[in-house]
Formats: structure tokens, C-alpha cells, sequence
């Protein structure tokens, strides 16, 4: 089984991301469940990354040719597939993975998430979708999430495709529960 990671390409301010996205890396690999991101050695990237590997785990990255060209891209993964730019990123990051979990971060991530996700609601697959909410980062999208399923832009449906997870070993089995 693989999951794919979407994630900060920085650590953010609180000291709890870095941790989750470390548990998030050693429990996947205690689990033998291959992490799949970015591609990148910064951020939460590099962290979960690191920790997934030093956990005996597998980390199969995906980056830009641009990004590797920045020298972000993480020297020691497991496999490393080089791309032409961020469309191709996305959907080889959708067919390697088998379920799709989202740590804090910046646009990027979000975009990735909403990308899966509407994917997921448009029937083009049907592979768990997760935030993980990491010391009420993502509070207020969940909020505002619950705000557009009752303004009547968001079908419930919809809306329940989106699980959320408190801490990585709920995250994970959300996934691996498929609910």
C-alpha cells in the first residue's frame, strides 16, 4: 500500500507539525505503507521523508525538473521520479497512491488536496481523502468547509468524502479503512 502526503514545503511556526509529519513518517513505514510526496528534502516534506526512512520505511518522491533544479530534491528516497512540471506531478502522485493525507501547509497543499478531492467527488476515483489537523491548523477551512455545505455549494455527499483526522495513526486508518 501506498499513501501519498501532501505538505509544507516549509516547517511552519509550531513545533507540532514537525512532530506529526515525523509520527506520520514512522508509523506509515511501521505499517510497510510506501509514503509518496513531493519529492523535496525541506520543509515537512524533508521531515516526514527523513523519518519514513529512518524508519526502515519506503519513500518514493515526485518533483518538478524546475524543483530539482533548485536542488530541493531529497538525495536519498527510495524512488525518485523527475517530472516535466506540477500536472504531471499531481496525477503520477494520484496513480502511485492508494490514499491521500493532508498535513499543514501552504497554497500548494491545499491545492492538492482540493484537486484529489474534487477529483474524488467527480467519481474519477475513489481513494480516501484526509486532513489532518494538526494543533487546529486547519480549524477554520473545516469551518468554513461546513459553512459552504450549508449555504448549499457543497453537497453533504461531498463534504463527508473529506475525513478528518486529529493525529497521524487516525489518519492512517482512515485510509486504510477507505472511511
Amino acid at each position: 500500500m501506498r499513501l501519498c502526503v501532501f505538505c509544507g514545503s516549509k516547517p511552519g511556526d509550531n513545533p507540532a507539525y514537525v512532530e506529526a509529519a515525523a509520527e506520520l513518517g514512522r508509523k506509515l513505514a511501521e505499517q510497510q505503507i510506501s509514503l509518496v510526496y513531493g519529492g523535496a528534502s525541506v520543509g515537512l516534506m524533508g521531515v516526514i521523508a527523513d523519518a519514513t526512512l529512518q524508519a526502515g520505511g519506503d519513500a518514493i518522491g515526485v518533483i518538478p525538473q524546475s524543483l530539482v533544479d533548485k536542488e530541493i530534491a531529497h538525495p536519498d528516497l527510495t524512488q525518485m521520479h523527475v517530472v516535466s512540471g506540477m500536472h504531471e506531478r499531481k496525477a503520477l502522485m494520484a496513480d502511485l497512491s492508494d490514499g491521500f493525507i493532508a498535513l499543514p501547509g501552504g497554497i500548494g497543499t491545499l491545492e492538492e488536496l482540493f484537486e484529489i478531492w474534487t477529483w474524488a467527488q467527480l467519481g474519477m476515483h475513489h481513494k480516501p481523502c484526509v486532513l489532518l489537523d494538526v494543533a487546529g491548523y486547519y480549524n477554520q477551512l473545516i469551518g468554513f468547509l461546513d459553512q459552504m455545505t450549508q449555504a448549499g455549494y457543497l453537497k453533504e455527499s461531498s463534504r463527508s468524502m473529506l475525513k478528518i483526522a486529529s493525529n497521524p495513526l487516525e489518519a492512517i486508518s482512515l485510509c486504510l479503512s477507505g472511511s
